[in-house]
């Protein structure tokens, strides 16, 4: 079992950054492959960022690389999502989820999850 609590949202103009975080409770954090999702009002939740149990290997949405930089701290049981180059369209209240399967990992959907935190709103302003 792993609770998560996500942090850093907030209101910021187009073409600035936000800095999330995701503490995660228990002490086998890293035995968790951990992704960011979205979700927009009126619209699915959508799959942003994933990154592997140590943190060697990561995944993006297209539309956000190059932009967004996930990375985790095993040792503070936190996961992060660097959030540079902000765009409107990136307005959305985003999750922080966990998953604890070793199971081939299909990270985009998020049925592969089963932690997920109560979620921070991000809001960009053009």
């Amino acid at each position: 079992q792993v609770q998560l609590v996500e942090s850093g949202g907030g209101l910021v103009q187009a073409g600035g950054s936000l800095r999330l975080s995701c503490a995660a409770s228990g002490r086998t954090f890293s035995r968790y492959r951990m992704a960011w999702f979205r979700q927009a009002p009126g619209k699915e939740r959508e799959f942003v960022a994933a990154i592997s149990w140590s943190g060697g290997n990561s995944y993006y949405k297209d539309s956000v690389k190059g932009r967004f930089t996930i990375s985790r701290d095993n040792a503070e049981n936190t996961v992060y999502l660097q959030m540079n180059s902000l765009k409107p369209e990136d307005t959305a209240v985003y999750h922080c989820s966990a998953s604890s399967s070793s199971l081939p990992w299909n990270y985009m959907n998020p049925s592969g999850f089963n932690y997920w935190g109560q979620g921070t709103q991000v809001t960009v302003s053009s």
